[in-house]
Formats: structure tokens, sequence, C-alpha cells
């Protein structure tokens, strides 16, 4: 039994291993695809950064975000 147990952990192993190859899958000049504006979580980054930053000025006064700080918004 411990000859069939040392199979079907081989047979797990060698696939895992597999994927450790050393060649890159996606090439330089594909790379381009991979940048492309609809691949981000949002549309206008730069804004979602405004307001992130006008979220954490109003709510450190309070308390209630990760931001830290005043409300005055001069960091």
């Amino acid at each position: 039994m411990p000859a069939m147990t040392r199979v079907a952990a081989l047979a797990l192993v060698l696939p895992a291993l597999g994927g450790c190859a050393t060649e890159p899958w996606v090439m330089p000049y594909e790379r381009e695809y991979l940048a492309d504006p609809i691949m981000l979580f949002s549309r206008d980054p730069f804004s979602d950064t405004y307001l992130l930053h006008v979220y954490e000025t109003r709510e450190a006064a309070q308390g209630g975000g990760v931001g830290s700080g005043g409300g005055c918004g001069c960091n």
C-alpha cells in the first residue's frame, strides 16, 4: 500500500512542478495587451484618488476612516 501512496503523491507533485518553468509565458511584445486600460478596476483612477482623499479628510475628524489627521484637509 505505501507504494500506491508514493505513486499517487508523485502523480500530484509532478504537474505542480511543471508550473515552475523558467521561460516566461508572456512575451515582452504581448505585455501591452495586459496593460490595456480595460483591465483597470476603475475607469478614472485620478478621480478615485481625489475622492478617497476627500473621504479620508472628512472621516478622520470623526474617527470612522483609516486616514489620520484632522478634518481641515491640510495634510
